[in-house]
């Protein structure tokens, strides 16, 4: 079975505030997130194409170097995730009319090419199904055979939602990557025991390399020396 797949990327200094840290840090993560997980997604065989649906320009030129087919975000103030992943489908259904449907969060940094193809095999014998996340409450893939209809509700309590629009549950255990998104600094702790992507990876090695590194103490200035009228300095 071929799948299509949709991957909407936030990609910009706000992302992944939760996690703490400098601005630029948490976007260098979340880029890292969305990169290891499209190349996961790429390299799992059903996948015919990935869809990234973001307003980076940067980032989406290096999705692009993975092979993703980049969609230009439309910003909808009042539901943007959601949104931006319809505008992705279109994209999608335009291009793959007859593929089957898939739409990944992009912040599975531990998520490989086994965890997708077992998603998708699992998923072909449902017309609607979903992949909840570790919490159990909230969403990480949302999956459509062909033709059936599929309208995201991903935010707070997604996983009630897309359950109550007929999708079902797929049993993947929760320690799988595809479950595991990462929103706070306990979730990216379990990442880096579960093992990350390579850009993840990297960008954690870095981090761990400056921590560890023994502290130089600072130059100790040469004392100043006042003469006094009792002791002239000395020339």
């Amino acid at each position: 079975m071929n799948w299509v797949v949709v991957v909407p990327v936030k990609g910009n200094p706000g992302a992944k505030t939760r996690l703490g840290g400098p601005g630029t840090d948490r976007a260098r993560l979340a880029d890292a997130f969305a990169l290891d997980t499209v190349a996961a997604l790429a390299a799992a065989a059903p996948v015919l194409a990935v869809f990234v649906v973001t307003g980076d320009t940067v980032l989406g030129a290096q999705l692009a170097h993975l092979g993703a087919h980049i969609v230009a975000e439309v910003r909808d103030p009042a539901d943007p995730l959601n949104a931006a992943i319809d505008v992705g489908l279109a994209a999608a259904a335009a291009e793959f009319p007859t593929a089957h449907r898939a739409v990944v969060t992009g912040d599975l940094p531990a998520l490989t090419a086994d965890d997708v193809e077992r998603a998708l095999a699992l998923a072909a014998h449902h017309e609607l199904s979903m992949v909840p996340d570790a919490d159990e409450t909230g969403t990480t893939m949302l999956l459509a055979l062909a033709g059936a209809p599929i309208s995201p509700r991903f935010g707070s309590g997604s996983r009630a939602a897309h359950e109550a629009a007929g999708h079902v549950p797929l049993a993947l255990p929760a320690r799988s990557g595809i479950r595991r998104d990462v929103d706070s600094p306990a979730d990216l702790t379990l990442i880096e025991r579960l093992g990350a992507g390579p850009h993840t990876s990297a960008l954690l090695a870095a981090a761990s390399a400056r921590r560890d590194a023994p502290d130089v103490p600072a130059a100790v200035p040469d004392p100043v020396i006042v003469p006094s009228a009792d002791s002239p300095l000395e020339k």
